[in-house]
């Protein structure tokens, strides 16, 4: 698991640790790890390291700081170092005083150098820093970035947002950044993590001085073989799970055939399809048991998952508001997704004593909040979690990066990490729902299941890809024998 922690919380824990430590000592580290990354992207780049450019945009504060320690380490190794100071005078005066002891050399020509460096270090602004860019540290960034040597950012990149991910001014979009002691929000949500590139953590010694509950965290191959439901000798459809699919219409029988799809690749014994679209399912899933509705006629189910295509009516007398309205009135886990959404009554939603998941994307999340689309999509991390609150519901914000929010704030939002492009695709949000509601049916508790079910739906996407490039043979080698069904 991927933790995160809030800049709040970072600088109590370092306050701990450093009230442990002499003086300068975690600094120290943090630019021993920055610097060893420094040198392995020249190895990378170069094929060496002696005689490499690098470049330090140096801010006034500690960030700067680890910044000039690691270019003095890089220094006593035969790299040219050259610092641009961000704020004369106020540059942090021990690691100017090591890199101008080690051989560096203070940049006459801020632009002439950066021209010629093989890798900039981004010391602008720290995890304290808000706005964006200031006016003065602009065009630097823009010629950082111009430059064609590689860019890492001290912790984070410059200009972006650490809690939130927001980018609200310009940012430096750097190649790789290299944090210390622990992730920061900022790093893992879009649209900041676009401009951190390759995240590489650095241990300072930090964790043991951090709480036990992170702000945001991140499911990894072990997490999710974990919590995968897995059938043994005593399972049968019944237990294994049934899930409802209520999906489709006259014009989109499509989004029937892709939810149930999804709802047959997460292990659930059956799925029970509700809807105009049943000649379509069982033309391409015989296996599924179809039923014209309304959904409390269909039968019996662990769960339901109601939106996809959902248009046209539902049996007769039954449109899709009525069709809703049953769903949500069953004492099972609800999934709504799509046209179910506009369907939602907020009230109804928090009044339900069983589980409710709601899966939108960013313009459906904006039409839940009264807001302008662009509003969720630059503040991610906010609008999942103020829809998860007033609707009291677990909420799957889809997007760029796709995130899950429990209704219980002092929970830690989920933060899926095998997003891909690859899954901009027509109906790819109708395979998620199904495969969702037939992780709840299966028994996973909602926040589980939408993270699990967000991973494994990024994962297929990549191994379809085949030339995507975050793609593997390692991972396709590797991945649990029972994560197979879900994703082959």
């Amino acid at each position: 698991m991927r933790t995160a922690y809030s800049v709040e919380t970072v600088r109590n824990a370092e306050r701990e640790l450093r009230a442990r430590l002499p003086e300068g000592a975690l600094m120290q580290r943090a630019a021993a790890g920055l610097s060893a990354a420094g040198a392995g992207l020249l190895r990378d780049l170069l094929g060496r390291v002696y005689g490499a450019r690098v470049v330090v945009l140096a801010g006034s504060g500690d960030n700067g700081g680890d910044a000039l320690y690691a270019g003095a380490r890089l220094a006593r190794r035969g790299v040219a170092v050259t610092v641009v100071p961000l704020a004369p005078g106020r540059t942090h005066e021990g690691g100017l005083t090591a890199l101008l002891t080690a051989g560096g050399r203070v940049a006459d020509d801020p632009y002439n150098v950066l021209s010629a460096a093989d890798l900039v270090f981004d010391g602008i602004t720290g995890i304290g820093g808000h706005g964006g860019l200031r006016p003065d540290a602009v065009p630097l960034a823009r010629a950082a970035r111009g430059s064609g040597a590689v860019v890492v950012a001290v912790d984070l990149p410059s200009g972006v947002e650490a809690d939130s991910g927001e980018v609200t001014g310009e940012a430096l979009r750097a190649d790789v950044t290299v944090t210390f002691g622990t992730y920061k929000p900022g790093l893992l949500i879009d649209p900041a993590r676009e401009h951190a590139g390759a995240v590489r953590l650095v241990d300072i010694g930090l964790a043991p001085h951090l709480p036990s509950v992170p702000e945001l965290e991140a499911l990894q191959h072990e997490d999710v073989a974990r919590l995968l439901p897995v059938p043994t000798g005593e399972s049968d459809k019944y237990r294994r799970g049934v899930v409802g699919v209520v999906a489709g219409s006259a014009r989109y029988p499509g989004a029937a055939v892709l939810a149930v799809a999804g709802a047959l690749r997460g292990g659930a014994g059956a799925v029970r399809y509700v809807g105009p679209g049943g000649d379509a399912v069982i033309a391409r899933f015989p296996e599924t048991l179809v039923h014209e509705g309304p959904p409390s006629k269909a039968g019996r189910v662990q769960a339901w998952a109601v939106g996809p295509g959902l248009g046209d009516a539902l049996g007769e007398g039954a449109g899709p508001e009525a069709a809703v309205a049953d769903v949500l009135a069953s004492d099972v886990p609800v999934l709504v997704d799509a046209d179910g959404l506009r369907l939602l009554d907020a009230e109804t939603v928090r009044g339900r004593t069983a589980p409710t998941l709601l899966t939108p994307h960013a313009g459906e999340a904006a039409a839940l909040l009264g807001v302008a689309r662009p509003e969720v999509e630059s503040g991610r991390l906010t609008a999942v979690r103020e829809l998860a609150a007033r609707y009291g519901a677990t909420v799957l914000l889809k997007g760029s990066t796709t995130l899950v929010a429990d209704p219980d704030p002092a929970v830690p939002v989920r933060v899926n990490p095998t997003g891909t492009p690859w899954l901009a695709t027509a109906g790819s949000g109708d395979v998620l729902s199904g495969l969702a509601g037939s992780l709840l049916a299966s028994g996973l508790p909602a926040r589980d299941a939408a993270s699990v079910a967000a991973y494994l739906h990024g994962l297929s996407a990549r191994l379809a890809a085949r030339n995507a490039p975050l793609v593997s043979d390692e991972v396709a080698e590797n991945l649990p024998e029972a994560w197979r069904n879900v994703v082959g």
